[in-house]
């Protein structure tokens, strides 16, 4: 028996290639002679890069500008393709993520993506003709100006200044010299995973949406909301490109500079991380996946990998088992994705310290139970 173990994250608790090797422990237990194959799965957010690592990617760590100006060391992935180039993944989590920052009125405000810029630098010193950007987890709601910062894009206020670094600062961007800016964008290819719809600016904008949870206030979220307006009017006099688009507003509007001055496509996350670490080969070969993350919820249902992972198990007729941290929506829901039993680690522990603690544990023992109850 071939079993695909293939979770997402478990948030605050354990990283996927951890769950990963407690549920194959637990699936061992009960089948000892099976193959199990540990393959961590990632929906283009969070996981992207670690789940590229597990898939033979090259780890690599550079020193960064973090999202408030204090240094960090970022980490990002490059493997070499056979036509004489070479794919990179890059997180914006790793160099601009909200855990390297207190979520603040005032932070949210200045919060950047310049080290995001430094790190697709590092990755075209390295040879990189094609560029994954995994977005999400982001602290910043700057449009990605401070990104193309780092690769030489100046922009200024009306008296010719540079503006300050951050979403705050954007509604003074009257234009930009593109004098500097790096030549080599326009040569490679991006690929965005994101998994929102929302636009870069509005009511259902980045800074409306999604700054709150970057510490934005009302007056705050209005203040990033009217830069990030500005910024898109600035970036279609430049470039004569609309970047308010589906899917732009992710990771604080982190695409729309990339749509404005590259070739760089908005792809839906799960599909794009499973086409780059080869998750089809995996799963063609497979009698039964495993797969699971932190919370099963409503929010699974819409295509987080999990759900989208039982989806194409489903159309090859393999049966899915689930193990969760906790599991928020019902049987039939799941059902219908083709999952076949299900459990989560809630039961177990009794209570979230409990579960988050003893994680690893936990998650092999459900996933023994849940096996051999199946």
């Amino acid at each position: 028996m071939r079993i695909l173990i293939a979770p997402d994250k478990f948030k605050g608790s354990l990283t996927a290639v951890e769950a990963a090797a407690a549920i194959a422990e637990g699936a061992l237990r009960v089948y000892p002679e099976a193959d199990a194959i540990q393959f961590p799965v990632a929906d283009g957010g969070e996981g992207t890069l670690e789940a590229a690592v597990a898939a033979g990617y090259e780890e690599r760590l550079n020193a960064v500008v973090g999202p408030i100006l204090a240094p960090i060391g970022a980490a990002w992935a490059i493997r070499a393709d056979a036509f004489g180039g070479a794919t990179a993944v890059i997180e914006t989590a790793q160099a601009s993520g909200l855990a390297h920052m207190e979520p603040t009125p005032a932070n949210a405000l200045r919060a950047h993506s310049y080290g995001c810029g430094q790190l697709i630098a590092a990755a075209l010193d390295a040879g990189a003709t094609e560029i994954v950007l995994g977005v999400g987890g982001s602290a910043m709601s700057d449009g990605g100006s401070g990104a193309l910062r780092a690769l030489g894009l100046k922009p200024l206020d009306s008296a010719g200044n540079v503006v300050p670094l951050g979403g705050g600062s954007l509604a003074d961007v009257a234009t930009v010299d593109i004098s500097g800016l790096d030549p080599r964008l326009a040569g490679v290819k991006f690929r965005i995973a994101v998994d929102v719809q929302n636009p870069l600016y509005g009511s259902d904008g980045a800074a409306h949406v999604f700054g709150p949870q970057k510490g934005a206030d009302a007056d705050a979220v209005e203040l990033l909301d009217a830069g990030l307006r500005n910024w898109a009017s600035v970036l279609r006099q430049a470039t004569g490109r609309d970047v308010n688009v589906p899917g732009a507003g992710a990771a604080g509007g982190f695409p729309a500079s990339f749509l404005a001055f590259s070739t760089a496509a908005l792809e839906g996350g799960f599909e794009l991380v499973a086409g780059l670490t080869g998750l089809d080969a995996k799963l063609a070969v497979a009698d039964l996946v495993i797969t699971g993350e932190g919370s099963m919820d409503s929010q699974s249902l819409t295509g987080k990998a999990p759900i989208a992972l039982a989806d194409a198990a489903q159309a090859l007729g393999i049966p899915v088992i689930v193990v969760a941290g906790r599991i928020l929506v019902t049987p039939e829901d799941l059902a219908r994705h083709g999952v076949v039993a299900a459990a989560q680690l809630l039961d177990v522990a009794g209570s979230p310290q409990d579960a988050v603690a003893n994680a690893a544990k936990y998650l092999t023992w459900v996933t023994s139970q849940v096996l051999e109850g199946a």
